[in-house]
């Protein structure tokens, strides 16, 4: 398994987890601790990835409602959209809230 496929299993398997520790990712894909450092990192350029520190509850996970092949919304499409939506109508607000449920990130 080459380093892309590793990290694409890796994304896969968080998106479904949710959360794990690195060591244990470490030994899943049979690489160093390191390695899963340097995917992670190369990971979270894409992804909503965070890293957690701490002995026993540390670990990576992804972030919540984060699930991998959604489309989501950027940052600044969201800003856009909420300025958009002051004065809309009723109706129109209820739709435009319905996009921001299915389409953007909770931060």
């Amino acid at each position: 398994m080459g380093p892309n496929e590793r990290r694409m299993e890796i994304i896969e398997t968080l998106c479904h987890r949710r959360q794990d520790t690195m060591a244990n990712l470490a030994t899943e894909f049979g690489v160093s601790v390191r390695t899963i450092k340097n995917d992670i990192d190369i990971l979270s350029l894409n992804h909503p990835i965070e890293t957690i520190r701490g002995r026993y509850g540390g670990g990576v996970r992804v972030m919540d409602g984060y699930y991998l092949h959604k489309k989501y919304l950027k940052p600044e499409q969201v800003e856009l959209l909420q300025r958009l939506s002051i004065g809309l109508s009723e109706d129109d607000l209820k739709v435009m809230n319905s996009i921001f449920k299915d389409f953007a990130l909770k931060s």
